[in-house]
């Protein structure tokens, strides 16, 4: 943004949604699920952080904060210690209940419960069908919460339309789905033109997790996406949304800032080679997912171990991958070829090694083959 562009905008915002603060990831080792439901907490972090450095008005939070309406009290404690790092008297900020962390009598969001209660005085959750708040003389909020984890309700239609008389940038804040996203369930269906049709300047969405801008320009609808990414196949994840409102009426200047610290990749390997290659990548901040499909003999089977124990590391050293998901079912031992045993080996382990080579080549010889390849270790580390 230009200076003499900057002296001309009457509010700035932060939009935010799809935290998932709490979400486990249970397909993983337990180390490696500390680190990605941690990962959630440290992207709420730097988004305040980016908020403070924007000197933003208002940092609006639209929906599924949290992955479940009662978390555990880890997640929500940890929120309020963010909170409290930070003395913001003069930026509020909105929390809006979706439909993962629903406006329930039970949850978080309810009066009595102790996140409630703890929450610092410009903190403010949405908890009312009709919740107005006023951001300056110029700008005014109108939010919806969900109410349920389901529901066939527009939570927009519930804004209050734009009087004639009505100058203000006014914002919208609620959590749904927009028609456009082909092969997606509707879940509190948001009309594309939702935002037109209540003379909203700019309607702040969350629940798709990619970053998206819907037209039209002039008073758009925008899903800032997920901090961090939740899950593999997620595309254009880990943003939040800087929003400058102009004075006189102008359409908001939107920028995409990315928060995120973790890629999420699939690499399928087929040969040792690929594999190489893939070692050789920077894949420190990497969850990486690993479908090994190759038949191997014994002294490749040896590498493609070592190289696994390099991405994934052991109790001695860090694995050059931050998470790594391996899938090694495609990974065949072909014990037609024993050339890596020592042609010196006693009569005795060179008629156990025979057998097990043939027993190996049947297909249900999956323990020979196991058996054969922890012979070849074994006799490799004995070797002076």
């Amino acid at each position: 943004m230009r200076p003499e562009e900057a002296q001309e905008v009457a509010l700035k915002i932060l939009h935010t949604a799809d935290w998932h603060l709490g979400r486990g990831f249970p397909s993983f080792a337990e180390e490696d699920e500390i680190k990605l439901t941690r990962a959630r907490i440290d992207a709420v972090d730097r988004l305040l952080g980016l908020a403070e450095s924007f000197a933003v008005n208002a940092v609006l939070c639209a929906g599924d904060l949290f992955d479940d309406p009662a978390p555990t009290e880890i997640w929500w404690r940890e929120l309020l210690r963010l909170f409290e790092r930070r003395n913001w008297r003069d930026r509020p900020v909105f929390l809006l209940p979706g439909n993962h962390d629903p406006l329930q009598p039970e949850s978080v969001w309810a009066e009595g419960h102790p996140f409630r209660r703890g929450l610092p005085a410009w903190v403010h959750v949405v908890d009312r069908d009709n919740f107005e708040f006023p951001l300056s003389e110029e700008a005014v909020l109108y939010g919806a919460p969900c109410r349920s984890q389901a529901g066939a309700d527009d939570l927009a239609s519930r804004l209050p339309r734009r009087e004639p008389d009505d100058r203000r940038i006014r914002i919208g804040l609620v959590h749904g789905q927009t028609f456009d996203v082909a092969g997606h369930q509707t879940n509190f269906p948001i009309a594309l033109d939702a935002a037109e049709q209540r003379g909203l300047s700019y309607l702040a969405i969350g629940d798709t997790h990619a970053f998206r801008e819907l037209p039209p320009k002039a008073c758009p609808a925008v899903y800032p996406g997920a901090p961090e990414t939740t899950t593999f196949g997620e595309k254009d994840t880990g943003f939040v949304a800087v929003v400058f409102f102009p004075r006189q009426g102008r359409p908001p200047i939107i920028q995409k800032h990315p928060v995120s610290r973790w890629r999420w990749r699939d690499e399928h390997c087929r040969g040792i080679e690929e594999l190489e290659a893939l070692c050789k990548q920077d894949l420190k901040e990497c969850v990486l997912r690993l479908t090994l499909t190759m038949e191997v003999n014994v002294t490749q089977m040896d590498r493609v171990e070592a190289i696994l124990v390099e991405l994934k590391g052991n109790d001695a050293t860090h694995g050059k991958a931050g998470v790594l998901l391996l899938d090694r079912t495609g990974l065949e031992l072909n014990t037609a070829d024993t050339g890596g045993f020592d042609a010196n080996l006693p009569d005795v382990l060179k008629s156990v090694a025979a057998r097990l080579q043939a027993q190996g080549q049947a297909p249900e010889g999956v323990i020979a083959r196991r058996a054969l390849y922890h012979l070849y270790r074994t006799v490799k580390e004995a070797r002076p």
